[in-house]
């Protein structure tokens, strides 16, 4: 994270003081409530993703603590967040923006320009200069607030089929072996069924994800019986965080709008989770 870069592009914040607090010290005040709030401790083992919600933080910022919570006292040279994307404006079934920086109230995240342009020599991508997407954005003040410097690879996945996730994650695979990276996965699940009905969807992915079944998400998701608008991303991320060595995956929070708000009749689902190498056990 840097202060200002005046003379570079730079990708203003689309969403802040609506989706977050729009001001640096009153978000950095809401990061830190959630974060407290949190008493899980870290996951025994190396952590090479994370899977997060992306509604606005009054929503699933808690459950989304949950994961960034494993971020204290780590250190990542890049994180690679994919997104879905939920305008349907370009055709490319990856979209990368072509700024040198994200910008939030906590400052500016430089953007891994070398990794972009090597992404644009492996796969099709769409580079645009100022999109408006809010579940990749919405990541990142989590990263600035828990790692401080890092540089940053944003990726919004458009196509979701299998074969894309495949790809792209062998892609990402490429990119990041060897590097100190983290990998995360932006992702709601149910939208706007009745409390019992999205938990009993909601227990579907979370299933599949703690099994560390990707393919099984996705033959879920195509068939209808569970839901997640950021499928694709978590599958991407899950079967590249695999090729990167992780083995275990720990659903770390679970809840929906209805925990949040009380309104059980249209609710949205939210999760958090860590991907990792587990920790060795002597026999």
């Amino acid at each position: 994270m840097v202060g200002m870069a005046p003379q570079q592009k730079v990708r203003k914040s689309a969403i802040a003081g609506t989706w977050y607090p729009g001001r640096a010290a009153q978000l950095t005040r809401t990061l830190d409530d959630f974060l407290n709030k949190v008493p899980t401790a870290p996951v025994r083992g190396r952590l090479i993703g994370l899977i997060a919600p992306h509604a606005g933080y009054i929503y699933s910022g808690q459950t989304a603590a949950y994961a960034y919570k494993q971020l204290q006292g780590l250190h990542f040279d890049v994180v690679a967040v994919i997104s879905p994307v939920h305008r349907p404006n370009y055709a490319a079934p990856v979209i990368v923006n072509d700024c040198a920086y994200y910008e939030t109230p906590l400052g500016q995240v430089e953007i891994e320009q070398g990794l972009i342009d090597t992404l644009g020599d492996r796969i099709t991508i769409s580079r645009v200069s100022q999109d408006d997407e809010h579940s990749l954005e919405i990541q990142l003040p989590f990263l600035q607030h828990l790692l401080g410097d890092f540089k940053l690879l944003p990726v919004m996945q458009r196509e979701q089929s299998l074969s894309t996730c495949e790809v792209l994650s062998e892609v990402l695979v490429s990119l990041l072996q060897g590097k100190r990276a983290l990998l995360v996965a932006s992702t709601d699940l149910s939208h706007f069924h009745d409390y019992d009905t999205a938990v009993e969807l909601d227990m579907l992915a979370g299933q599949a994800i703690e099994e560390y079944d990707p393919l099984g998400l996705g033959k879920a998701l195509g068939q209808g019986k569970t839901e997640a608008c950021g499928g694709g991303p978590v599958i991407t991320v899950m079967l590249a965080a695999r090729r990167l060595g992780a083995n275990r995956a720990q659903i770390l929070h679970y809840e929906n709008s209805g925990d949040v708000t009380g309104d059980w009749s249209r609710v949205v689902g939210y999760l958090a989770a860590a991907l990792y190498e587990a920790e060795s056990v002597p026999s």
